[in-house]
C-alpha cells in the first residue's frame, strides 16, 4: 500500500501541515498553490524507495527539464512565492498569531451563530476558519454540496464586501496571514453579526 497526502488545504493546520501535526509517515506528500502564496505553483516529495518506483515507470521522453512536464514547471515568479512563502509565512513564528487571530474569527461567527440560534456551524484548522449552512461540520463532499446555499453565500459576501471585508470567495472562510489583526477579525465578526441580524432576527 502507497499513502499520497495532499496538504493543499491542509498545511494551514500548522507548520509541517497535517502530516507533523498527526506524525504521519507518508510515501509522498504534494501541496499545490497555497505553497506559494496564492501564485500558481505546487510542489511534491516522496520517499526515495517510491521515487524509484516513478522513476522506472516514466520514459526520457515524457518528462522535460523540470522532470514532470508542463509549461510552467519551476518558472521564476513560481519559485520566489514559493521561498517567500516558506520563509516568511509559513514558519513556526508566523503560525502563533495565525491561529490565535483564526481561533478569535471562529469564537466571533460561533457567537452570532449562538446568540441568534442559527442551524449552521463553524470549524478551524490552524489558521483557518470557515462556516457552512448546517448544524453540523459536513463529513464529505456530499455532505458540504447539500449544505450549499449559492444565493445566500452570495448576500453574506456581499454584505462583507460592502464593509471593506473580503474572505475567500468561493468558500465561506478565512484564511488567516501573518500581516491579519485582532482588529481586522474585530471588522469581520461585527459585519458578520449585523448580517445574521438581517437574516435571522
Amino acid at each position: 500500500m502507497i499513502l499520497i497526502i495532499d496538504e493543499t488545504h491542509t498545511l494551514c493546520a500548522g507548520p509541517g501541515g497535517m502530516i507533523a501535526r498527526d506524525g504521519l509517515d507518508p510515501d509522498a506528500v504534494v501541496v499545490g498553490k497555497s505553497v506559494g502564496g496564492g501564485i500558481p505553483a505546487g510542489a511534491y516529495g516522496m520517499t526515495a524507495s517510491f521515487a524509484a518506483l516513478v522513476r522506472a515507470s516514466l520514459d526520457l521522453e515524457d518528462i522535460d527539464v523540470g522532470g514532470v512536464g508542463g509549461t510552467l514547471a519551476g518558472n521564476a515568479l513560481s519559485l520566489a512565492g514559493i521561498r517567500a512563502t516558506l520563509g516568511e509565512v509559513l514558519t513556526p513564528e508566523a503560525f502563533v498569531g495565525m491561529i490565535d487571530r483564526a481561533t478569535e474569527w471562529t469564537v466571533g461567527v460561533q457567537a452570532a451563530i449562538d446568540e441568534f440560534d442559527v442551524p449552521w456551524q463553524v470549524t478551524q484548522l490552524g489558521a483557518r476558519s470557515e462556516y457552512s449552512f448546517r448544524p453540523t461540520p459536513p463529513v464529505d463532499g456530499a455532505e458540504a454540496a447539500a449544505a450549499d446555499d449559492f444565493e445566500l453565500q452570495q448576500y453574506l459576501h456581499l454584505h462583507a464586501l460592502n464593509r471593506g471585508i473580503l474572505i475567500t470567495p468561493f468558500h465561506n472562510m478565512a484564511l488567516m496571514s501573518p500581516a491579519t489583526t485582532a482588529a481586522d477579525v474585530e471588522r469581520h465578526t461585527a459585519a458578520f453579526r449585523e448580517a445574521i441580524v438581517a437574516l435571522f432576527a
